[in-house]
């Protein structure tokens, strides 16, 4: 019976070890004198408030003030409604770039969401942010969302 307890605690604290989270690694950062370093013109972009399935896109501006090609190997949104395109080609040295962030603004309420990048540069990964409140939208009396029509009146459309 003890043989049997004593495995049941061991085999317990065995499961606690392997679910534990990984240790948080340090940024990794490129020792080379003539790595590529990106700079970013901002790296945090506020859209204040914005209307239910307004335009939630943004383009954070960049140069390479390095010594070599800047090559950005992925960008990668913290979730699934923050999308962003990168360049693929190299940016070479003094060259500009830019990285189109996309939020999907059909999700009322305050939202502050980053975009990790990961490059050849001096520090390999860069974080980027966008903030913001999305307006609730607008519903009619059954309850379903409608979109804000623009302030032109209908005689003014058929016109």
């Amino acid at each position: 019976m003890k043989k049997s307890i004593y495995a049941f605690v061991v085999l317990l604290a065995m499961s606690f070890t392997a679910m534990a989270q990984e240790e948080q690694k340090a940024p990794e950062v490129n020792n080379d004198p003539n790595a590529p370093e990106i700079v970013f013109e901002s790296e945090v972009h506020d859209f204040g408030t914005i209307p239910y399935g307004g335009n939630g896109t943004y383009d954070f501006k960049f140069s390479n003030t390095g010594k070599s090609p800047l090559i950005i190997s992925n960008a990668r949104g913290s979730c699934g409604c923050t999308v962003p395109k990168w360049p693929k080609d190299p940016i070479g040295k003094g060259q500009s770039g830019s990285i189109n962030v996309q939020y999907d603004t059909k999700r009322p309420g305050p939202f502050t969401k980053t975009v990790t990048i990961n490059s050849n540069a001096k520090s390999a990964t860069k974080v980027i942010t966008i903030k913001g409140t999305v307006e609730a939208a607008e519903t009619t009396d059954d309850q379903a969302p409608v979109k804000k029509e623009s302030a032109v009146s209908p005689l003014e459309k058929a016109k």
